[in-house]
């Protein structure tokens, strides 16, 4: 039973989100969608509904940065697949990174988080952005802060950790709960390979086909998230006066040089611009890119070679890429209001 101060403050609560919330805790995890393997959560931040969807408040919540203008929801949109769709992000004071936002989805599957693989969890990814100078530009002591000033936090948090406390812990695996629901399977791919020939179409097959034979796109793209979880130099941007170094600025390893993390291809139709660096605007302009072999330099890897495809090949190879994009994350919405 909650306590006076804690009952208190879920009475203070818009409607909406005592309804939901009271809805949501009675729910149990979400199941993956087909293609995909169950989902695994940490010991240390097992699943609960109220943690999902006090991760979910607390997402789109943009008084986590400095300013109130951004939150995590300002680069990864649902609306935009859970990208901002720009080449990078923009964040607080109209400031730009360096790299392209990569799409939440499906992120329950990686090993690791950033295009440089510099967080080893979602709940250490989290708590990135928030601090960044660049992106949100609140100091973990002053967010804390500022959520504690908030009563309506208060009985959230009790429902989701079992008492009032906020800390950056909390609101790390809040946000981390949440962002294991975004996912995206049961798409033509999954439902084709399931035995449902009518699901891709002809060009899809024969796109597939390139994709796992003479392409060989599956030697980093494999899997059921179509991803290895590794790192690999495609030459992008190393033509540059001052290219990008990657993975090399978190390791210092030579070998890391120009390396960055393998992104997932489910829902790339939607995940536009291309590359760590969105330079590249298109579908077409990603698959030319592999077709001439990369950008030539000091550490390419051994996988990225001249492929050789003519127009109906590439055609065909951009149709299956499309059969990629599948459900389980167009649901999801922002909250209709917040904790005041």
């Amino acid at each position: 039973m909650l306590r006076s101060k804690t009952l208190a403050g879920a009475l203070a609560l818009p409607a909406f989100l005592i309804c939901g919330w009271a809805q949501t805790v009675k729910s149990a995890p979400p199941k993956a969608p087909l293609g995909l393997p169950p989902l695994s959560w940490p010991r240390d931040n097992p699943y609960s509904a109220a943690k999902t969807e006090l991760g979910r408040i607390l997402y789109f919540d943009r008084r986590l940065s400095a300013d109130e203008t951004v939150s995590c929801a300002s680069c990864h949109d649902p609306q935009l697949a859970f990208t901002d769709g720009a080449p990078v992000s923009t964040g607080i004071k109209a400031q730009h990174g360096g790299r392209n936002a990569p799409t939440v989805i499906n992120r329950a599957y990686s090993l690791a988080q950033f295009w440089d693989g510099r967080a080893a969890t979602l709940e250490e990814q989290a708590k990135g952005p928030i601090a960044n100078p660049i992106e949100m530009g609140m100091p973990h002591d002053q967010m804390v802060a500022r959520l504690q000033a908030i009563a309506g936090y208060r009985p959230l948090f009790q429902q989701a950790f079992g008492s009032e406390e906020v800390n950056v812990d909390r609101v790390a695996k809040a946000i981390a709960c949440y962002e294991r629901t975004v996912l995206s399977g049961n798409a033509p791919y999954d439902r084709y390979k399931k035995g449902d020939k009518s699901a891709m179409t002809a060009q899809q097959v024969r796109g597939m086909a390139l994709f796992f034979g003479r392409g060989r796109c599956d030697q980093c793209h494999e899997g059921a998230n179509f991803t290895l979880n590794a790192y690999a130099n495609l030459g992008v941007g190393t033509d540059k006066p001052d290219p990008d170094v990657g993975r090399f600025a978190v390791t210092k390893d030579p070998r890391d040089w120009g390396v960055f993390k393998t992104p997932t291809l489910r829902e790339i139709e939607h995940t536009g611009p291309y590359m760590h660096d969105g330079s590249m605007k298109t579908l077409e302009e990603v698959v030319e890119f592999y077709n001439k072999g990369g950008t030539p330099n000091k550490n390419l890897d051994p996988n990225i070679r001249m492929l050789h495809m003519n127009d109906a090949d590439k055609q065909d190879l951009i149709a299956f890429l499309k059969a990629l994009s599948g459900e389980g994350w167009q649901h999801l919405k922002p909250p209709e209001s917040f904790p005041n």
